[in-house]
């Protein structure tokens, strides 16, 4: 079947079967490859996308639910002002290790952001709850994401 879906501001029509997850429709059908393959369940994060705004698992979204929102990927949400924040603040405070995970947490983060821009530590936790990364670079990602939104910090465990 043809779906028409709006991803990083661009119409694009593919055509899949509606119980495809969108995360293949992404990475196969429109060479997006930024968002990855974790678990297929929806349980690591590394698959992370914006939908209307709101983090979102691709690898557990049937494209035929996505109608008409608006799909945001790792490789449209330097585009937002946001985005952009978070993006920089990965690489100031040098988040990543092997990187896999990367895109799927500075989605979060920066859903997180445009919904909260002052977060709480416990803003933080909430949001990034469920993004895994195998190289625990967390006190990197949160010093990142308080970066990002213009919080000093003092621990030096974050810097």
């Amino acid at each position: 079947m043809s779906y028409t879906l709006n991803v990083n501001g661009t119409p694009q029509t593919v055509d899949v079967d509606g119980d495809t997850p969108l995360l293949w429709v992404l990475r196969d059908t429109l060479d997006l490859k930024g968002s990855k393959f974790g678990c297929g369940m929806g349980l690591c994060g590394a698959c992370t996308v914006h939908i209307n705004g709101k983090a979102a698992r691709s690898c557990i979204t049937p494209v035929a639910t996505v109608g008409s929102a608006q799909v945001t990927t790792i490789e449209g949400v330097g585009a937002t002002s946001v985005g952009k924040q978070v993006q920089d603040a990965w690489l100031r405070v040098d988040v990543m290790q092997c990187g896999y995970c990367q895109a799927g947490q500075i989605m979060a983060a920066s859903a997180l952001l445009a919904k909260t821009p002052r977060p709480t530590d416990q803003d933080i936790d909430d949001a990034m709850s469920g993004n895994i990364c195998r190289c625990c670079t967390y006190t990197r990602i949160r010093a990142a994401i308080k970066q990002a939104a213009g919080i000093p910090t003092t621990d030096t465990r974050e810097a």
